[in-house]
């Protein structure tokens, strides 16, 4: 009898700390730099200005992440620092141009047992609110393993095809050109955080993912903290104008376009320097 209490007893602990399974994970995350110049038209900007101006947005394309989750819905937002001023190279007056999706004030809710997410988000400055059903991702699972930090991880796989666009200015005309490649998004996760979510819009997985590259950017967790003595509360965010996935990008990329048209002829973009960004993914 007494061994039959002391079992309940121990199943019932293990049900109530599953219950109350909580979390923290950190994440760095890069990003490739696509920003180059016209080396034949830029007589104004030399070799050594470029690379300071490289230097300087691959800092800009470093950040940190917060995961905060339990077993059911998980936050995810940035750890933000205060904004550096725009670059300026040799006087040459380059301005960084943003087009949206990021902001002091971004977060991305998750449900993964509902399978839905929120997405509090801006472009330009205007604040949206991005509802829809959580992306379905046909992982391949594979028994390679590696470790990260005390974690041994387990990699799995994705392919997908992304349309991506070339735009190229110079001599106050602009040209787009559209290519469509073959991504692999690798991940790596650990079934030792018994939660099947990750950073950003990732999860479905048996297990935390500590490590995605899907070959733009990579986002690497430095840190867990299980269980932590502070809670943090997760709740969905509740402010913007509430939109649809693919009404956020068609919105995104009106105002993409509207950029592009806006900036044509600012001295510094494409006023005697051609300058190429790649937007897509």
């Amino acid at each position: 009898m007494k061994t039959a209490i002391s079992i309940l007893i121990v199943l019932l602990s293990f049900a109530m700390n599953a219950q109350i399974f909580s979390g923290k994970a950190i994440y760095k995350t890069s990003r490739k730099s696509s920003f180059s110049f016209d080396t034949e038209k830029n007589s104004g900007i030399s070799d050594e200005m470029q690379k300071q101006l490289q230097a300087r947005i691959q800092k800009m394309n470093q950040k940190t992440f917060i995961l905060n989750f339990d077993k059911k819905t998980s936050t995810y937002k940035e750890d933000v620092k205060l904004d550096a001023p725009n670059p300026q190279v040799g006087g040459a007056g380059v301005m960084i141009m943003s087009f949206g999706g990021s902001g002091n004030g971004s977060v991305y809710f998750k449900n993964i047992n509902e399978k839905r997410f929120v997405n509090q988000t801006e472009i330009m400055g205007k604040r949206f609110l991005v509802k829809d059903s959580l992306p379905t991702y046909q992982w391949d699972l594979s028994t390679e393993t590696k470790n990260i930090g005390n974690y041994t991880c387990y990699k799995a796989t994705f392919t997908r095809e992304v349309e991506n666009r070339q735009m190229t200015f110079g001599d106050g005309e602009s040209k787009e050109e559209k290519k469509k490649e073959i991504i692999t998004t690798t991940a790596w996760y650990t079934p030792k955080v018994p939660v099947r979510n990750g950073p950003d819009n990732y999860q479905g997985l048996p297990g935390l993912i500590l490590e995605i590259n899907d070959g733009e950017r990579l986002i690497v967790s430095t840190e867990i903290v299980l269980n932590p003595s502070e809670k943090t509360e997760i709740v969905a965010p509740q402010k913007g104008e509430v939109v649809s996935q693919k009404g956020y990008d068609k919105i995104q990329e009106e105002k993409t376009q509207e950029l592009m048209e806006r900036f044509k002829g600012r001295n510094g973009v494409n006023t005697g320097h051609g300058v190429n960004i790649k937007i897509g993914g």
